[in-house]
């Protein structure tokens, strides 16, 4: 459950962040450290990666933001950074930039049930998306992949 502070910290954070040209892709408040830490996440309107200087350049000017609504009266950190890569790859850069990596392809079958397959990823063209599974080269149609994801450990060998 978000903290109820939430919402107000993103409506406060939003102005502020796009005078650095950027946008909050989130803002997460994780009260169980303490202290308290308010996590924003930005990102260039493009989706280009986001770079410290950048996220340094945000930081100080959405603190005095925070400090001068008064919505925090306790002892808090701000994190500024960029969300980087999600679990889910999309672009043709996630699947140049993950080829190596573990993944596991969710795709439909024949009869419409959802199959997964994990392996190591070897790419992705206009007709399929490739994944060495145990040594085993699958050529996964692109029209049946629901979705490709990175996975923490590396399949079983």
């Amino acid at each position: 459950m978000p903290h109820p502070l939430t919402d107000d910290l993103e409506t406060l954070a939003r102005p502020v962040v796009a005078a650095a040209h950027l946008q909050v892709q989130s803002v997460e408040v994780l009260a169980h450290r303490i202290p308290l830490t308010v996590v924003v996440r930005v990102q260039r309107a493009d989706g280009s990666d986001v770079n410290l200087d950048e996220c340094a350049a945000v930081s100080g000017p959405l603190a005095e933001a925070i400090e001068a609504s008064g919505l925090l009266t306790m002892a808090y950190v701000l994190e500024v950074s960029s969300p980087g890569i999600g679990e889910d790859l999309h672009s043709d850069r996630d699947f140049v930039s993950f080829r190596g990596f573990p993944v596991e392809v969710i795709r439909r079958d024949a009869d419409g049930a959802e199959v997964r397959r994990m392996g190591l990823l070897l790419g992705r063209d206009a007709e399929v998306v490739q994944l060495n599974e145990r040594g085993r080269i699958l050529r996964i149609p692109r029209d049946d992949v629901l979705r490709v994801r990175l996975t923490q450990a590396p399949p079983d060998s």
